[in-house]
């Protein structure tokens, strides 16, 4: 905590028993700090607790119009329910998969990775359920119904009722085994009209790799250029999809395609939402995606620190509420933390992701709201969707090899940006919260947390050390809880 890195931050820290309230250390317990991604704590915990931790999505296909034999004389209309995956990462178990640094993140940080899942997956299931239906051939159009709620700019990334792949392309791009040997790149989903093209070119192994992402208005013509040194990694990059509902018609129509169903209606082009009828018969239902429970997409939240998803939240919260405004989520947010003990006051928040300049928790009420999960019949579900010390998620390359590891569980934040009048970055915020295991069953809850520290250059190197210095101060608290609880202190 005094390292030069420091000499102008502000800290803030608290750790307690939650059985008792007993604190063993704290520092500015009710200051306010932005709170980067620990913000989700909140946000997480909002829609866990209004949609209820089993809740499923499931997303129907309707068949609006009359049918003459296997023809639909008429339209098919996927009403989207706000399924965060839509089965782009279910696993064969049901589970829902990530890697420890997502493709959400891949243009701002070295090293994300893909999962092996295909993003269309739900759509294609979706797909075979209308062939199975017996429709061979629909005559009318394919409609996005994605009325549940309105985008709302102020949460960013901006969530949307219609979600595939996080609204993201993904481009890869493997390095040639020698400089000047061609790049190979490959890029999902492929789905008209989306066309991408690359000039990118292998340099000699240990040169520079820098791969810019450039897009067309609508997003649909991407390009990439650059270099990538030979004998590399290969690179992920992503561009994001500017309008999901008509990217969605049309990969529901190609789905079609594939699985044995003619539909007359051009692929492309823009949603044709006036088509829509006022309301579904539930005898028109031709196929339906269900997705994992919530609780699972709270595990992807919190782990890989999704921001679309901890936005997701604050809509569906809105939707429960009968609400098509996300902003109306707000409102059930601070009803449930009213409920679980957590003073409101000391929570300010404009977004779920913790990204807004007028996000700030204190450290008490992040405690507060970890300690409210220890009395629930889902404590250990929720404690063990966060990312595990030196195991997994965004905790997962630190402290590997020291004794806490496997035995702090806790959600990371992060708000950095340029410093350009020193060349520098400065990290608004650093933090940590979550639970330190004592033994025996116990654990306590923390919170590390410094506003205002600056890394010696824009390296993003930088940043990495001081959450490195979080997460070691976090296995220290965790050691000395232990040793305390072995002492029967």
């Amino acid at each position: 905590m005094r390292k030069p890195e420091y000499r102008n931050a502000q800290w803030g820290l608290l750790q307690s028993d939650p059985e008792n309230g007993r604190v063993t250390h704290s520092r500015f317990p009710e200051q306010f700090f932005i709170p980067g991604s620990t913000a989700k704590l909140f946000s997480v915990s909002g829609p866990w607790d209004t949609l209820g931790g089993g809740h499923r999505f499931e997303t129907p296909v309707y068949a609006v119009g009359p049918r003459s034999g296997s023809t639909l004389d008429g339209d098919l209309a996927l009403v989207a329910q706000g399924d965060l995956t839509m089965g782009g990462r279910t696993r064969p178990d049901g589970t829902v998969a990530f890697t420890d640094l997502d493709h959400t993140y891949a243009n701002d940080f070295p090293g994300a990775t893909l999962t092996p899942q295909d993003p269309l997956a739900g759509i294609d299931l979706i797909a075979r359920q209308v062939r199975r239906s017996g429709i061979t051939r629909v005559d009318g159009d394919v409609i996005v119904d994605d009325r549940l709620f309105r985008p709302e700019p102020v949460l960013d990334p901006t969530p949307t009722p219609l979600i595939i792949n996080d609204n993201l392309i993904d481009l890869m791009t493997t390095p040639g085994d020698r400089a000047g040997a061609p790049v190979r790149l490959d890029w999902r989903p492929k789905v008209a009209p989306y066309r991408v093209t690359s000039t990118v070119k292998t340099v000699a192994a240990g040169k520079p790799t820098a791969i810019a992402v450039t897009a067309s208005a609508d997003g649909t013509r991407i390009s990439l250029s650059g270099t990538i040194a030979a004998g590399s990694a290969p690179l992920l990059r992503v561009s994001p999809i500017a309008d999901p509902a008509a990217f969605g018609r049309t990969a529901l129509i190609e789905a079609l395609e594939r699985a044995g169903v003619e539909v007359t209606a051009e692929p492309t082009g823009p949603n044709p939402v006036a088509g829509l009828p006022g309301s579904y018969g539930k005898d028109d239902r031709v196929a339906v995606y269900t997705s994992p429970p919530y609780a699972d997409y709270a595990e992807l939240i919190l782990k890989v620190s999704h921001n679309l998803g901890a936005n997701l939240g604050i809509c569906l919260m809105a939707v429960e509420a009968g609400s098509g405004q996300c902003m109306d989520g707000f409102p059930v947010l601070a009803r449930f933390l009213d409920r679980a003990g957590v003073d409101r006051e000391q929570v300010e928040l404009l977004d779920g992701r913790g990204g807004n300049p007028v996000d700030r928790a204190t450290p008490r009420a992040e405690v507060q709201m970890l300690t409210y999960w220890t009395r629930t019949p889902e404590a250990r579900r929720f404690r063990e969707a966060l990312p595990v010390l030196g195991v997994d998620g965004l905790l997962a390359d630190n402290c590997r090899d020291c004794p806490a590891r496997g035995k702090v569980f806790a959600k990371t934040g992060a708000a950095v940006g340029l410093d350009a009048l020193n060349d520098r970055l400065g990290a608004g915020a650093i933090t940590i919260a979550g639970y330190l295991d004592r033994g025996d069953g116990r654990f306590d809850t923390f919170y590390v947390g410094v506003n205002g520290a600056s890394t010696p250059t824009a390296d993003p190197a930088g940043v990495l050390a001081i959450a490195n210095d979080l997460a070691m101060i976090s296995a220290y608290l965790q050691e000395s809880a232990a040793r305390g609880t072995d002492r029967g202190e």
